[in-house]
């Protein structure tokens, strides 16, 4: 019974399909309580990738996980369908940039362009996101240029218009020339970068002073191009700033001592000599000469030194050369100095895309960047031009474009943020957020550092802000729905579109006397439409009005990358407190990011991850899953994905856990045939019904997991929940199926009713695993789910809907199954199997080869532990006698001090030789009082619990008999157990080493032969080749019951002659030297 796990997940969507099993599963919940989710919308445009697959994972997990709670959970897929990736998009495939080209083209052309592209890859998206296996509602979706969407926008910036939380600015901001458009703040820090500009120093000659007519002022900038609209130069008033006399050229230049080093290559070799030290505020009102004539004229009165604190030490020469319309800083400075305000704005001769204006001649049309090479070329001409040379920093590129920004003077519409940071702050706390260090550093820190917000972009395909004006602006009028423009307007034609070019033309006449009110041209940042999707998604308030507070508001969960905390959790969480004073969701899982396998950014056009199809194709979704959930990615961690690693899960994990099922069917289907009856599991176990050890601790140990779980699922820690999964299953596969094979399979010399009870044990652990595993592995669970169903019997029918494992409540704690007792005592024994199957790996002797002792030396409490449950370590370390005992000095364990040098050479210096040399001579009781104490004085120097380890080791001459007779002892230890293996070689156990290794043999070629445990068939064997008189038949016939239990028939030590088709297969197995013919044939 093999399985291909894509092909099985396959015919598992195929099942979904007819049993509409997404809708179903809503359908079963319906009129429960609600758990809410919100789904961060992507844009289309581009192919899911892997980040798009873990967030998908963890969108899929937590929904399943609370729907099985019995909470009814709608999840509709979202799409970010506006904004500048649309645009640039078209930009490049019509080849235009710029206002001019979009006017010239038409608003409504060019937004149905836009339109046409949106969902180019939706298909694709609908397909890898359902073959993942996440249940979401694709057909019932929102998109941001649906008109139910863009409308609800509008009411959401009405109520902060009405509560004086919007405005407009002329304000500096980061600014994308190819997107010909203004980002906000949170865009312009998504995409930073080391690139190389110019680093120049210029001098600027000081003007109507006397003594200082050969003085300049001297600046450093690596923006050349900003020059030309250069209007002051800041100092800082409590600097002291230098003047000094540049011996080889007889030039005086000032600056702070500081900037001295980018005057001059080589300080030591410079010729010059300080002349005089003048403060900041001294140098306040120096007029100076300006660099360029352009702006001379109208700004006769500018060119001067201004104050400004913001002037830093520590970069360049303490002088800032200030172009207000390029900077911020540069702005505000100028403001405070009286010299530019609202009505007097600063020179900005660069259009949207970067290019210079007729009020630069000598570069009009040049881009900036482009004209810094220009205009350099142009002032080492005028001597001005000091050091020119190159840098490397960290700047800001456009996160769709990937060219470098500009800071560039705009009006902008902005929301008021930081009046509401207290707030935001204090809602914060609320939440919990996985991992918490995100929400209580990464995200706190953002928001408490958050500028106002410019929700505004010059651009065509997006939701128009929703204000109309006069032309002065004095008159403005904020519309919030598609009704309220009817009325204001008189307009009484359809409206069921209201992107630019079907409401820009509409007017609202002026109540002020000023003529017809225009809409403004900007649309929103596609953030605040992404921020607004809890109320746009549902249509409110105009639809769902009565469901929205405390039914569709807050969020139960959200999940999204750490980007977010920038991006969508940010824009979330200014609305949400905005408009409700309150966090817009309570609880948050933050991914990391999914690096290729060399660590570097995943990069398709390099080919260097393998795409993600063909890894769902291969190993199929369950297995991505585990692997992407089972990773630190969980926790806001970066990790570099390996297909190996997906691999590994489908061997380690998926496989184990189906063999699990097969191990169950095959035993199901012996027992059928050993007693005639069909397997029907008993649906109630109580503690008072079970009696052997085992089924009582691995029933204990899936009660475990389920408080576990429902413990860890409620904090969404899923990080912790995935590998307390694995554990289960591997408790299941490699200790409870491995100890109870002769009881499952009925050669344990038991009564029927035992058999029954470990096969009712299996089917109850199965059938609790497949529950708690199936939000995480939606495929495998359903498969297998589906194969017990049958030996449910009558007990399907208490499930509203028993036709597949999702619509199956999560399995609940049963306390009566719970036994400390017993669930310590098989750790303990879990412990002496792990150490000894340790030593046996070092010296290279094998499970099948049977050992003579082991000494098992601990407290008193665990030997009585592992007393109860010896024959099992017994049966499963092949040894023959366990010796257990609390006397360490029997058997030689002495205490052993260790020393981490270094660390103890840091803290002692010098007198860590004489700890070095006194260490060997301390005695054992010296040894076992540090233990007590903690702290110890060794030749005078006195250490405490940190500087020594104790631990146990063999005593030399107890490893090995000097005389080679008796134990030959291999140790292992952990800290509250001592094993010791006996590894020499005893004559009377290797029979029975080989009785076994042959019952192996044979298990193996039945195997290879595709034969099931209900297969009866003869086996015998010949021997071919016995150089060491092994007395082979006599093995055999002493042993024949171990043969039958183990085979299920007698081993025959003859081959007779039988037909060729009668035989199934013949094979030569060598053991050691001996060489048998081993054939196995029909009956």
């Amino acid at each position: 019974m093999s399985i291909d796990f894509p092909t099985t997940e396959e015919d598992i969507l195929r099942y979904w399909q007819e049993i509409d099993a997404f809708h179903t599963q809503l359908r079963l919940t319906e009129g429960r309580e609600h758990f809410t989710f919100y789904d961060g919308p992507p844009f289309a445009t581009g192919l899911p990738h892997y980040g798009h697959l873990l967030t998908s994972t963890v969108k899929d997990i937590i929904p399943r996980y609370w729907s099985m709670k019995g909470y009814h959970v709608i999840r509709r897929f979202g799409w970010d369908t506006h904004g500048l990736p649309i645009e640039y998009e078209i930009d490049k495939t019509l080849g235009i940039s710029g206002r001019d080209a979009v006017m010239q083209m038409g608003i409504e052309k060019y937004n149905a362009e836009c339109r046409a592209i949106v969902m180019r890859y939706a298909s694709e998206w609908r397909r890898t996101i359902e073959r993942l296996g996440r249940w979401v509602d694709f057909d019932n979706d929102y998109k941001s240029l649906d008109v139910t969407f863009m409308e609800s926008c509008w009411w959401v910036f009405k109520q902060l218009f009405d509560k004086d939380q919007v405005y407009r600015a002329y304000q500096i901001m980061p600014f994308s020339t190819a997107l010909c458009t203004p980002l906000s703040h949170i865009e312009s820090k998504q995409n930073e970068k080391t690139t190389q500009d110019p680093a120049i120093l210029i001098a600027f000659p000081v003007l109507g002073r006397k003594s200082q007519e050969s003085t300049s002022l001297v600046i450093y900038t690596t923006t050349p191009w900003t020059l030309t609209s250069n209007l002051f130069i800041a100092v800082h008033p409590q600097f002291k700033y230098i003047e000094i006399l540049d011996e080889k050229s007889g030039n005086q230049y000032v600056l702070l001592e500081s900037g001295l080093s980018m005057l001059y290559k080589d300080l030591k070799k410079a010729q010059y000599k300080i002349t005089q030290k003048i403060t900041g505020q001294d140098m306040i009102g120096w007029k100076y000469k300006p660099l360029f004539p352009y702006f001379v004229d109208r700004y006769s009165d500018c060119f001067q030194v201004i104050g400004a604190d913001y002037v830093e030490a520590a970069e360049g020469t303490g002088l800032v050369h200030q172009a207000p319309a390029f900077g911020q800083e540069d702005y505000d400075a100028a403001v405070a100095a009286g010299f530019i305000s609202p009505e007097r704005l600063p020179p900005c001769p660069v259009d949207d895309k970067g290019l210079f204006t007729f009020e630069v001649p000598e570069y009009v049309g040049q881009h900036v960047k482009s004209a810094d090479k220009a205009i350099l070329r142009d002032l080492r001409s005028t001597g001005r031009l000091l050091v020119d040379s190159q840098v490397f920093h960290v700047d800001k590129f456009c996160w769709r474009s990937d060219t470098q920004l500009i800071r560039k003077a705009v009006s902008s519409w902005f929301i008021r943020v930081t009046n509401s940071i207290p707030d935001m702050i204090k809602n914060l706390e609320s939440t919990t957020w996985v991992p918490n260090t995100v929400r209580d550093k990464r995200f706190a820190n953002w928001i408490s550092n958050a500028h106002d917000w410019n929700v505004s972009r010059n651009r065509y395909w997006g939701t128009p802000i929703p204000l109309w004006v006069s032309e002065d602006y004095e008159e403005v009028v904020c519309v919030g729905s598609i009704n309220e423009l009817k009325e204001l307007s008189g307009y009484t034609g359809k409206l069921e579109d209201i992107h630019r070019d079907k409401v820009d033309g509409i007017t609202i006449p002026s109540k002020q006397g000023k003529g017809l009110l225009r809409r403004v041209d900007e649309i929103f940042d596609c953030w605040f439409e992404s921020g607004s999707m809890p109320y746009a998604s549902c249509h409110y308030p105009f639809e769902n009005d009565d469901q929205f507070r405390g039914g569709r508001f807050p969020a139960d969960f959200i999940a999204e990358g750490l980007d977010q905390t920038r991006g969508w959790f940010y824009t979330l969480s200014v609305l949400g407190n905005k408009l409700f004073q309150d966090s817009p969701f309570r609880n948050c899982i933050v991914n990391g990011i999914i690096l290729a396998e060399d660590g570097k950014k995943m990069s398709k056009s390099l080919k260097k991850y393998p795409d993600p199809n063909t890894v769902l194709n291969l190993y199929g979704s369950d297995a991505l899953r585990l692997y992407l959930i089972n990773s630190p990615v969980v926790r806001a961690e970066s990790i570099r994905f390996k297909e190996s690693g997906v691999k590994e899960v489908v061997s380690s994990v998926l496989l184990p856990l189906w063999n699990s099922y097969r191990f169950f069917f095959e035993q199901v289907t012996l027992y059928k045939k050993s007693t005639g009856c069909d397997f029907i599991a008993e649906p109630e176990l109580t503690e008072g019904g079970l009696t052997n050890v085992m089924d009582k601790w691995i029933l204990a140990d899936c009660q475990s997991l389920l408080r576990f779980m429902d413990q860890e699922m409620r904090c969404y820690r899923l990080f912790a929940v995935v590998p307390r999964l694995l554990q289960v299953i591997d408790n299941l596969t490699n200790w409870y199926i491995r100890f109870n094979r002769k009881r499952l399979k009925g050669v344990a010399g038991l009564e029927t009713e035992d058999t029954k009870a470990a096969l009712n044990t299996l089917f109850q652990l199965l059938f609790t695993i497949v529950r708690a595993m199936a939000p995480f592995t939606p495929f495998i669970t359903v498969h297998i789910y589906g194969l017990l169903k049958p030996y449910l019997g009558d007990a399907a029918a208490q499930f509203q809907d028993s036709r597949s494992v999702h619509f199956l409540p999560f399995p609940t704690v049963q306390e009566a199954l719970f036994d400390e007792v017993i669930e310590r005592k098989v750790s303990a024994m879990q412990k002496v199997i792990q150490l000894a199957r340790a030593a046996r790996e070092r010296c290279n002797i094998s499970l099948k080869t049977p050992v003579l002792s082991l000494v098992v030396i601990a407290d008193t409490q665990f030997i009585s532990d592992v007393q109860s449950l010896q024959s099992y370590v017994k049966e499963e370390l092949n040894v023959r006698d366990v010796i257990l005992t609390s006397d360490e000095e029997q058997y030689n364990i002495l205490l052993e001090a260790r020393v981490d040098w270094p660390t103890l050479g840091k803290k002692l210096k010098k007198d860590v030789q004489v700890v070095r040399r006194a260490l060997p001579n301390l005695s054992q009781e010296q040894l076992k009082q540090y233990l007590q104490d903690r702290v110890i004085t060794v030749d005078g120097i006195e250490l405490n619990e940190h500087d020594l380890t104790i631990v146990r080791v063999l005593g030399k001459e107890t490893a090995y008999d000097l005389n080679e007779v008796g134990p030959r002892w291999e140790a292992a230890f952990s800290e509250d157990v001592i094993v010791l293996l006996d590894t020499a070689s005893h004559a009377d156990l290797l029979n029975e080493g080989l009785a076994r290794e042959m019952i192996n043999r044979i298990q193996r070629m039945r195997k290879k032969a595709g034969l099931v445990p209900t297969d009866d068939i003869r086996m015998q064997y010949a021997i071919v080749s016995n150089p060491e008189n092994v007395d082979v038949n006599a093995v055999v016939s002493t042993r024949q019951s171990l043969f039958t239990n183990s085979l299920h028939r007698r081993l025959e030590q003859t081959l007779d002659r039988v037909s060729r088709e009668s035989i199934i297969v013949e094979e030569k197995q060598a053991i050691g030297s001996l060489i048998l013919k081993v054939r196995l044939a029909k009956i």
